[in-house]
């Protein structure tokens, strides 16, 4: 007789979930974040943290919980309309 064995995961259960890292407003920013500096330490960027890895995801993940490695997020370009009415005054009066 065989047995099954169902697989449950904690995923869709909701039993797991992922905690943001200190200073993140999303995981998806801490991903883009780390990405960038394994970029910059896979073109010959020194590392600025001590640690036992080699691999540079690993290392830029070492060097964003030290808190060495900064970051802002950038401003938001403005919508056309918005741009639009800064440009005009109201009450001025217009060619039409």
């Amino acid at each position: 007789m065989l047995k099954t064995r169902i697989r449950t995961s904690r995923w869709v259960l909701g039993e797991k979930c992922m905690k943001l890292i200190e200073g993140f407003d999303s995981n998806y920013r801490y991903i883009l974040v780390a990405a960038r500096r394994a970029r910059q330490l896979q073109g010959g960027a020194p590392p600025v943290v001590e640690t036992s890895s080699r691999k540079p995801c690993r290392i830029a993940q070492d060097e964003i919980r030290a808190g060495k490695v900064k970051w802002v997020i950038p401003e938001a370009p403005k919508a056309a309309v918005q741009a639009a009415g800064e440009v005009l005054e109201p009450g001025t009066p217009t060619d039409s």
